[in-house]
């Protein structure tokens, strides 16, 4: 595509249906926390809480097959070469697979331990367990449905993307609503709705993908290509989980002040899980655009892409920013029944709804070196943020409880967006 012909227009409607797509993906854990916060007491809200937070992290490690998905996909689609960009749907979907069978296998064993970090009281912990029990049967679907969000994502077909969350959502939602609402299954419910409506998602999806299942797709298990695949899914893995321990340690501390604050925190998070989940589409966006882009050497088009995407975020951020401050407390008062856990919510909104601006730097970022396949950049600027994140939660939670908390975690958006920019002239120069 020539540079000038990468327009808002065209960057925009790639844009809008994953947007709506992940607003979809994000709205599964806002419903799951709507349903028990309407029909639940404080303990099974934590319990949600804490227990989403230990499968998140858990997921999300394996994040890597999406986003080492959409580079590769992306840069092959760049370059021309269809049977490859086959090949790295396939060996997606077969790694994970592999993996979310192996994490079903082992997760008796993963209980004993992952809610111990945790400071929530022994009642918390149990309902949470229950959550887990269930939640994990859906691991193979959901680290499989990692390869195909990665591969639509990268060949552009964001309007299939849509039509995957979507489905994933409205059996999730439907299921939740049951369970808890009509069964009284608590926590367990929201675990087991969860992972029936993942496995009907991947039903979909592949059906969605089959032309990259029964394509021509030379090289498979190509030695280079596994190498090259394996390289980036490590570091983007190291990555992953550094900041996802940032995100375990925001709930931890929140749960060393209390369950109402632990409660309060986990409504809130859910705003902001919306928003990061929304302006990623531009970041998405940008990946397909930019490893497009970097595999067809066209060093113009990705500033370009960079540029766009950018500018539309910003300003969707700040739209965001302004609805949750206008309209957060309104949502805050009718979803949330327990009086103490809405207290603390609507004490912390005010900060809450600063971060949809904020996050925009880092998560264009993330989606400039994640279409670059830059996992090393993206690995060196997580780790740092996370060791100075936990440093600043340390001394500011100490003196200032829940506010300094909060502090720190907006801190933490400026540490991960100005250790990921030194990275960028570099990426930049090397494109072509």
């Amino acid at each position: 595509m020539n540079p000038a012909g990468l327009s808002r227009l065209h960057i925009f409607r790639l844009a809008v249906p994953v947007m709506l797509a992940q607003a979809a993906t994000a709205s599964t854990g806002v419903v799951d926390t709507m349903v028990m916060g309407l029909y639940g007491t404080k303990a099974e809200l934590g319990a949600v809480g804490v227990a989403a937070v230990v499968v998140n992290f858990l997921y999300w490690a394996f994040g890597f097959l999406r986003m080492s998905t959409t580079g590769l996909t992306a840069q092959a689609k760049g370059a021309g070469n269809t049977s490859e960009v086959n090949a790295a749907l396939q060996r997606a979907l077969l790694t994970g697979a592999f993996m979310g069978s192996l994490i079903l296998l082992l997760s008796p064993l993963l209980k004993l331990v992952v809610f111990q970090p945790f400071d929530a009281t022994d009642a918390v912990k149990t309902l949470a367990g229950e959550y887990w029990d269930y939640r994990l049967w859906g691991a193979p679907a959901i680290l499989m449905g990692y390869g195909i969000t990665g591969w639509l994502l990268g060949t552009g077909r964001t309007g299939w993307l849509l039509v995957f969350q979507i489905i994933l959502n409205a059996v999730n939602c439907g299921l939740d609503l049951w369970f808890v609402a009509v069964l009284d299954w608590g926590p367990a419910g929201i675990g087991a709705g969860t992972a029936i409506a993942e496995w009907t998602a991947l039903i979909c999806g592949l059906w969605i993908v089959r032309q990259g299942l029964t394509g021509r797709a030379e090289g498979l298990f190509s030695r280079d290509k596994l190498l090259q695949m394996f390289s980036a899914n490590r570091d983007i893995l190291i990555r992953t989980l550094a900041l996802l321990f940032a995100f375990a340690w925001f709930v931890n501390s929140g749960a060393d002040l209390g369950t109402a604050v632990l409660a309060g925190n986990q409504v809130l998070l859910q705003f902001v899980s919306v928003s990061a989940f929304i302006l990623d589409g531009y970041a998405f966006v940008a990946e397909k655009e930019i490893g497009e882009a970097w595999g067809s050497k066209q060093r113009a088009r990705l500033t370009r892409a960079m540029r766009l995407t950018t500018e539309l975020a910003l300003a969707s951020g700040a739209l965001i920013a302004l609805i949750y401050w206008l309209t957060g407390s309104w949502l805050i008062e009718h979803f949330v029944a327990d009086a103490e856990a809405r207290a603390v919510a609507l004490e912390y909104l005010p900060y809450c709804a600063l971060i949809p601006l904020l996050g925009v730097p880092c998560w264009q970022l993330d989606g400039f070196f994640i279409g670059g396949t830059q996992g090393k950049a993206l690995r060196n600027a997580a780790v740092i943020t996370t060791v100075l994140y936990v440093i600043t939660d340390w001394l500011f939670t100490r003196t200032m409880g829940n506010s300094g908390l909060w502090l720190a975690f907006l801190m933490m958006y400026f540490y991960r967006a100005f250790s990921l920019g030194v990275y960028l002239p570099g990426f930049i120069r090397r494109t072509s």
